[in-house]
């Protein structure tokens, strides 16, 4: 019994990030932009950084929309998360 409590806390222990659609012109993909700040470690300084990840959309996101994603199995060479819901829409 034990065993499946470990097998369903390790389905639930993938990333969950928040983003914005950066791009949707691909069919089924869009390119999500993730921004995270954090504190330099011997300067003090606030740093920025931004990533850009594709991400599997079945929900048919805008460009602007924030969405969350959820990191998954490789779906293709560049495509290892997918759009689990939309945020706020774009007007």
């Amino acid at each position: 019994m034990s065993e499946v409590v470990n097998d369903t806390e390790a389905r639930n222990s993938r990333k969950l990030r928040r983003g914005v659609v950066y791009s949707n012109k691909m069919d089924k993909t869009v390119v999500v932009t993730i921004d995270r700040a954090f504190q330099h470690p011997l300067y003090g300084k606030t740093v920025r950084r931004t990533k850009h990840v594709k991400a599997h959309d079945e929900l048919n996101c805008d460009i602007g929309d924030t969405v969350e994603i959820m990191e998954t199995r490789p779906l293709s060479k560049t495509k290892h998360w997918r759009v689990t819901r939309i945020i706020e829409k774009v007007k």
